[in-house]
């Protein structure tokens, strides 16, 4: 088996040997198990499911939480000649349908999408005719409530898993401590056994955690970059306001710098990304969008100018540098100010009480076992985001409340590219009265059609799945171009009988101790960076690596023998000239309401909320008065008004 694999690698990939850990991974899938692979970023994951991609009978699907992130590694197995491709938003019809249709007859060999495509009414249609060899998860520590970066749908994974009947799973990641890594096991019934970790010790890397002021941060930076200005380099903020003030802040000082955040359209990331890539441009100025799935190299420099969100992010963005093996400087700007943001980020993810307890009382209310519910208009409708939405209904799931069905879109509209009597003239018989039933129950408005579902089902006596998977063949052979809209997510109500107040106050608790496990994993960086050890065993150690050196010989520590004390913020006291009061009043004369402790704090620390869109408190000039202060500073000093 291992000339059999070597060979395989020289033959796609044109190497000669495996990276550490990889042909363990590798060996367990071709022999028909699954497999976790943890290993740094940059050390040869993405292999684990490329190269028995190409050896297992059918297709890999590949769930990413970022497609967008996975361009560079779709891009390069294209020039491979892997037959690959990516589902997205931006696809058009024709090309949608030529994807899965090359999926379906396996000339496509790996398929990535995004966890909420298996929500997808149309492409589940589609999954089901597919033979799916190989389920692969990449940043799989999402799954975990215990992991950094917790995304609800992810728990669903095991789910489709059965429901499509995918044989084998990969779970990648880079970044998971050991607690993550049992959970993530269990989910998917992996034995501990098949489990490989290379290890997160990079001796390449010199790690240093420099003590900055924030209005010294910019010399700092220029004195940094200008040294070596052609040196390939990332540096790591936290606002995608700060990314553009510190892009054209270097530009004034001469060096080629660009911004980088989701906030850009999707062509102008991918432009910055391709010069980065190329060498074209040596300095990003970028939010933690930017970095997943880079395949360069040569970075010789990762600055995070705000502090990391955690260690599991700052352990991340450092394994984007020196890849090559090639010595590498990894700096961190330390300032306690930062820490402001992140936390003030997370107090925004909380739902109040009673936003928690109207979403419980529409379950009381539905009259019938199906609850059927659109979650963007339900988040602006109990002012909850959308992300801690979607955890309030995986907790509901978890007490045995509610039970995810499936999802369905609510309108489908189409254009005819053939008259409707031409359409229904390719079939004969039942079929043929069944699709002229369909267009019976359509209305045409302008250029697109209309359909109405609960009429065509009813007059064609016939279930909606049916309905679905016609219009789909009508678009997939061009006859129709089809969109749909309007996704409805679908639950049974397992149980309704549950006491509102005493529930309310459990789930609420369940984001409280979320909340306070979030903070707690910051004020854990905090003092990771400020302690008097070596940087390098330590974090090391956060993930369960034991090093044999007691001191590594590239960190700060190691080179000055005492660990970094971060800059004090002075923002902890509200200045005497803002009173409560009046602030107060202003906010409740010009939105028409009176809002909460919590919306009012959210208000002044600039976090935005659904009911905020609502009342357009962006453009009033109390929205982000005080986002440089502590959320709890802040909360108390309204409280004592």
């Amino acid at each position: 088996m291992t000339s059999q694999l070597s060979d395989r690698l020289n033959q796609h990939f044109g190497f000669k040997t495996f990276r550490q850990g990889q042909e363990s991974v590798i060996s367990r899938l071709v022999n028909g198990e699954s497999a976790v692979a943890i290993f740094p970023t940059g050390a040869g994951k993405s292999l684990c499911y490329q190269l028995p991609a190409l050896m297992l009978p059918g297709l890999t699907l590949v769930v990413s939480p970022l497609l967008s992130l996975m361009k560079d590694q779709l891009d390069y197995l294209l020039s491979q000649n892997i037959p690959a491709a990516r589902l997205d938003s931006t696809l058009g019809r024709n090309e949608y349908n030529a994807i899965l249709e090359n999926a379906k007859s396996v000339r496509l060999k790996i398929l990535m999408i995004s966890v909420e495509r298996f929500k997808n009414e149309r492409f589940r249609n589609r999954l089901k005719t597919m033979n799916v060899s190989l389920l692969a998860v990449d940043e799989a520590h999402c799954i975990s409530e215990w992991g950094h970066n917790f995304r609800p749908e992810y728990l669903k994974l095991p789910d489709y898993r059965d429901e499509f009947n995918i044989p084998q799973v990969l779970l990648l990641t880079a970044t998971a401590t050991t607690q993550v890594v049992k959970d993530m096991c269990q989910r998917f019934s992996i034995p501990d056994s098949n489990v490989t970790i290379t290890g997160f010790y990079r001796e390449n890397l010199y790690l240093q955690v420099s003590p900055v002021a924030g209005s010294n941060k910019n010399e700092k930076l220029y004195t940094t970059i200008s040294s070596q200005p052609e040196s390939p380099s990332i540096i790591y903020v936290t606002l995608q306001k700060t990314a553009e003030k510190v892009a054209e802040f270097l530009v004034s000082k001469g060096i080629g710098a660009a911004h980088y955040h989701a906030g850009l359209k999707s062509d102008e990331r991918e432009q910055i990304q391709d010069r980065f890539i190329q060498g074209d441009l040596r300095c990003i100025v970028a939010t933690i969008a930017f970095g997943m799935g880079i395949d360069k190299k040569d970075i010789r420099r990762v600055i995070h100018y705000d502090l990391p969100k955690s260690l599991e992010n700052y352990s991340q963005e450092i394994g984007r540098s020196g890849r090559d093996g090639e010595k590498s400087f990894c700096e961190v700007f330390a300032d306690k100010d930062t820490i402001i943001t992140h936390e003030n980020f997370v107090y925004g993810d909380t739902p109040e009480r009673s936003s928690i307890r109207g979403l419980l009382e529409i379950i009381k209310a539905n009259e019938t076992p199906l609850l059927e519910l659109k979650l963007v208009s339900l988040s602006r409708e109990l002012d909850i985001r959308p992300l801690p939405l979607k955890t309030l209904l995986v907790y509901l799931d978890m007490h045995g409340i509610l039970k995810p069905r499936y999802a369905y879109f609510q309108e489908y509209s189409f254009k005819f590219n053939q008259p409707p009597e031409q359409i229904a003239g390719s079939f004969e018989g039942e079929r043929r009265t069944f699709v002229s039933t369909l267009f019976n129950c359509c209305e045409t408005k302008k250029t697109w059609t209309y359909l109405n579902m609960e009429r065509a089902t009813s007059a064609a006596n016939s279930d909606r799945k049916r309905v679905v998977a016609a219009l789909d063949y009508f678009d997939e052979k061009g006859w129709v171009e089809l969109q749909a809209k309007q996704s409805v997510d679908v639950y049974d109500i397992l149980n309704n009988q549950f006491d509102p107040e005493q529930t309310a106050d459990t789930l609420h608790a369940l984001f409280v101790q979320k909340e306070t496990r979030e903070i707690k994993r910051i004020h854990t960086m905090l003092s990771f960076f400020e302690s008097n050890t070596c940087i390098s065993r330590k974090l090391a150690a956060y993930f369960g690596e034991t090093i044999s050196k007691e001191n590594c010989g590239h960190c700060s520590f190691c080179a000055t023998g005492t660990g970094a004390r971060f800059t004090e913020s002075k923002r902890i006291f509200i200045p005497q000239t803002y009173n409560a009061s009046e602030i107060i009043t202003k906010i409740r004369e010009k939105t028409g309401t009176g809002l909460s402790l919590q919306n009012t704090t959210k208000l002044l620390c600039g976090i935005q909320t659904p009911l905020f869109f609502k009342l357009k408190v962006k453009s009033m000039p109390e929205f982000g008065l005080l986002e440089n202060y502590p959320f709890q500073v802040v909360k108390d000093w309204l409280t004592g008004s």
